[in-house]
């Protein structure tokens, strides 16, 4: 899978095990970049790469059915963005519907083009007749970018709690065009 963006080359292919460091590093400095004023501080500086990298090849090991993880390579072969995506977890939702549970890229990339990439790679690979997607509901700059890919709120909301604080989220969709 190649996917070229328009300022900055990228590889977009399956991730493999020996990204999880790198996918764990990126995905707890995404949280800190983007949930900064959002998830409590403390939360945020509490959140650790290495532990996060211990659970996530747990779940790599043994890989729940129908979940494909894509990274973003850049061109001197870093990982720049992550994406995971499968079968819709909520339980309201019509039968067969697919989920984004996750899609960062590095920050200092942000607006490069890596999150584009991932999302056309997603977009492409989805065998699903829609995708939701849950976003934190402060979280503007996700919300345009989701909005710009066609994506829009679909009603859902929830508040789960982040350090005991209700960080409330809205789900959106998008159906396949």
């Amino acid at each position: 899978m190649t996917t070229a963006s328009r300022e900055t080359p990228l590889v977009v292919r399956e991730m493999t095990a020996s990204d999880v460091d790198a996918v764990s590093a990126l995905r707890i400095a995404g949280w800190r970049y983007a949930y900064a004023g959002l998830l409590p501080r403390s939360y945020l500086d509490g959140l650790d790469a290495a532990a996060d990298a211990a659970e996530r090849r747990e779940r790599f090991a043994a890989p729940a059915p129908g979940v494909t993880q894509l990274v973003a390579e850049s061109a001197d072969g870093t990982v720049a963005g992550w994406a995971c995506f499968g079968p819709a977890r909520d339980e309201d939702l019509p039968p067969g519907e697919g989920e984004l549970y996750a899609l960062y890229a590095r920050p200092d990339l942000i607006g490069s083009g890596v999150g584009r990439a991932l999302m056309d790679q997603v977009l492409g690979l989805s065998p699903y007749p829609g995708m939701r997607l849950w976003v934190v509901e402060g979280n503007d700059r996700a919300r345009r970018f989701y909005e710009r890919a066609g994506f829009g709120p679909d009603g859902g909301t929830c508040a789960d709690p982040v350090a005991d604080v209700p960080v409330p989220e809205v789900r959106y969709h998008r159906a396949r065009p």
